[in-house]
């Protein structure tokens, strides 16, 4: 085995997928599977499909092109709002996509005119998260011309939390965007196919609310991939937690002092360490380091300390474990590690089903 890897076990995957699929369902809400962050992995799509979700959300195009070349059959939201530079790309590798825009709207128009095709859009809402989204005051005006835009469907209305504010999806919110929806369906006549609430941080409202009003949708990543809510990253019960399993070698192990020795100047990254003098232990180096992964978001699957990290290097006190060279050492991942550990050209990746 060729490391650093992360295993991908499959079938936990398919089972948090289906098992999501069913929870939300119970209730009339349908989920879209997001795939950025295993940088849409094609054995990881097409088990999403496979577990009956519908349509794959992804940030970049070039993940979708990747997806689809994979022979990957499903329809496609791209997730980041559109680029104005790539406008035509949207319109010809994507079905759907989440807008804010009106500038971006009219290109997609023109280009979607232009490849006889029609897109489809979800106009986004400004909830208190504050990051993509129209604010309510300027909806009217911006749905009035949309709505008059050749190749362009609007489908639905969204929303975003819990990403760069950390604001919490409420009844408050939900209930909001449910009367955005009606205002809309009322006034231009047409109805809504999409009301997507917000993502893997729902879920917490979606278990407490009593009226799930107008949503209809939620777009899930994490808590498929790791199997939690993300308000505070605690696990959904029932749900697999380790489908990502990251796997690295010793490749040094020596009985060493705790604490270095010499003046203290800045590390590699521009910070003065501090270390706790415990005397000599079992030093071991892994070779796995912050060009692979967020190391920080490392929790290893068994009793040893992660120390630091350099470019190319983990650095642990192995505490009782004799760890010996080319030992391979696991751990459990969390999103911002998934996430870099995915996107690194120096992990490998391998697909599993058992």
């Amino acid at each position: 085995m060729a490391t650093p890897n992360i295993k991908i076990n499959l079938k936990k995957i398919a089972y948090n997928a289906e098992t999501l699929k069913e929870l939300y369902g119970s209730k009339g809400i349908d989920i879209i599977g997001v795939t950025k962050v295993v940088c849409g992995n094609p054995d990881i799509a097409a088990t999403l499909v496979k577990s009956g979700i519908r349509i794959l959300a992804e940030s970049r195009i070039s993940n979708i092109k990747k997806m689809r070349n994979a022979g990957i059959k499903t329809q496609f939201l791209l997730l980041r709002t559109p680029f104005l530079s790539q406008v035509e790309s949207v319109v010809k590798y994507t079905d759907i996509s989440l807008n804010s825009e009106l500038s971006v709207i009219k290109r997609l128009s023109h280009f979607a005119i232009k490849h006889h095709l029609t897109h489809k859009i979800i106009l986004m809402i400004e909830s208190g998260d504050l990051r993509e989204g129209l604010m309510p005051s300027e909806l009217d005006d911006i749905v009035a011309q949309v709505v008059r835009l050749d190749g362009i469907q609007l489908a639905g209305i969204g929303t975003n939390l819990a990403c760069f504010g950390g604001i919490e999806p409420d009844d408050e919110k939900m209930r909001s965007l449910s009367s955005i929806a009606k205002d809309i369906e009322d006034k231009y006549e047409l109805q809504l196919e999409y009301v997507s609430g917000g993502n893997s941080a729902n879920y917490n409202w979606y278990m407490s609310t009593k009226n799930i009003g107008r949503i209809n949708n939620l777009r899930l990543g994490e808590s498929i991939l790791l199997g939690c809510e993300t308000l505070h990253r605690k696990p959904i019960p029932g749900l697999f937690t380790d489908a990502f399993t990251l796997q690295t070698e010793v490749i040094e192990s020596k009985i060493k002092p705790s604490l270095p020795y010499g003046n203290v100047c800045q590390d590699a990254f521009g910070n003065i360490p501090e270390f706790q003098d415990s005397g000599e232990i079992r030093r071991a180096i892994l070779g796995i380091g912050l060009q692979d992964v967020a190391v920080s978001g490392l929790t290893p699957r068994m009793d040893i300390q992660v120390l630091g990290a350099s470019s190319d290097h983990i650095i642990i006190d192995a505490k009782k474990m004799e760890l010996i060279v080319g030992q391979i050492v696991e751990f459990d991942l969390n999103y911002a590690a998934l996430l870099s550990a995915m996107t690194s050209s120096y992990v490998n990746k391998e697909s599993v089903t058992c």
